[in-house]
């Protein structure tokens, strides 16, 4: 009797232990395996959000095959308390671990709808765009100018929604007074600027924030990162450069980038100026000129006048020997690259080709040359 008690234990035991191991195995091809997604989504993280709230909405969404597997998935993989708030685009068939890898990694949303508020020379504009998961392609909801252009229909309920992201993108060739006045425009950004940061301090580029987010926090950061880019270009430097300190890289940087929107030209234009700078010549270039004149608070929106070249400003490099005292503008990291490991060229001159580009020269005789051709295209213009 008791032979046959055991004996059956032991079968059922088996069994059990058969099942577990089926369960096991079942388990975990539903986590690795092929999701049931036929398309791609946007999921919304909020922020304090538990491993099982988010496992029930996946699972309404068709995303995942079982809530019970998904939580313990990330229980086993020591995720479940690390979730990202946020809005994310979760791929069509994305396994479960792979969508608890979207959610729990970057923190950086991938979907829904984006505002990115863009300071440029002319003025800042406000693009509100949304992704559309089908596609993954960005579609353009709104493009408008605050405080100028009306506010487009449904803009606040896109600025309170809690998916929506928001960033500041700096163009290059901005000075630091006009992406003080744009940041103060801004309307989903809080909080006082004390003061205008140093001229060229602030690195162009795009900056993550929220609604709410501290405008002074966003200038730091602008001056962090280019402090680093400064750092990590002048100790990569050309040797024997007529530049003394990163402070006049930096001031060179921003003539370079007021010269020309011509990426290939960035390390041509440089190597005019370096070579202008080693022969003791004026470096006799307009967008100094410009900045003794407007302080870098408004664009001069006409040509020089004749009174302007000859004045003597600390900016007015048709008189002053050398470089103007500081920067002209907030250089971006290929600018000043350029800069500091200029062309090597003999050119000491260039002037505008017609093509948005600039003829170059090495000697006075080449360079009226090109200026006159330059001058048959801008009557040619002129006569259209």
């Amino acid at each position: 009797m008791a032979r046959a008690i055991a004996s059956n234990a032991l079968t059922v035991g088996i069994l059990v232990l058969l099942a577990l191991a089926s369960a096991l195995v079942w388990g975990r091809r539903e986590y690795a395996g092929v999701g049931p997604l036929t398309e791609p989504i946007c999921f919304l993280v909020p922020s304090g959000a538990s491993m099982n709230s988010v496992s029930r909405r996946l699972d309404e969404q068709g995303a995942i095959s079982n809530p019970s597997v998904f939580r313990m998935g990330a229980e086993y993989s020591e995720r479940a308390d690390k979730l990202k708030a946020g809005s994310y685009l979760i791929p069509e068939g994305a396994s479960m671990d792979s969508i608890l890898g979207v959610l729990t990694t970057s923190g950086r949303s991938t979907c829904g709808t984006e505002i990115n508020y863009r300071i440029g020379v002319a003025e800042a504009d406000m693009i509100v765009r949304e992704l559309d998961p089908a596609t993954e392609n960005y579609v353009e909801l709104a493009n408008f100018v605050p405080g100028v252009d009306p506010e487009p229909e449904g803009l606040e309920a896109q600025l309170s929604a809690p998916s929506t992201r928001f960033r500041v993108t700096l163009a290059e060739g901005v000075t630091s007074w006009q992406v003080v006045e744009s940041l103060k425009a801004a309307p989903f950004l809080a909080g006082e600027i004390a003061a205008v940061p140093p001229e060229g301090h602030l690195a162009p580029d795009s900056y993550e924030t929220r609604r709410g987010g501290d405008r002074a926090a966003i200038l730091e950061q602008m001056q962090q990162r280019q402090e680093a880019i400064l750092a990590e270009l002048w100790a990569a430097r050309q040797p024997d450069l007529p530049l003394e300190t990163p402070e006049e890289a930096l001031t060179l940087a921003s003539i370079v980038e007021k010269e020309t929107g011509v990426a290939e030209e960035r390390d041509l234009v440089a190597s005019v100026f370096v070579n202008r700078l080693n022969q003791g010549m004026r470096l006799q270039t307009d967008p100094t000129v410009i900045y003794g004149v407007t302080e870098g608070r408004s664009v001069l929106g006409r040509g020089l006048r004749q009174s302007e070249l000859r004045q003597a400003t600390p900016y007015n490099t048709y008189v002053i020997q050398g470089l103007p005292p500081g920067p002209i503008a907030n250089p971006g990291r290929n600018a000043i690259f350029a800069a500091l490991n200029p062309a090597t060229t003999d050119y000491l001159f260039f002037v505008a080709d017609g093509t948005g580009g600039h003829a170059f020269a090495s000697t006075l005789g080449e360079h009226n040359i090109n200026v006159a051709k330059w001058r048959e295209i801008e009557a040619q213009r002129a006569n259209q």
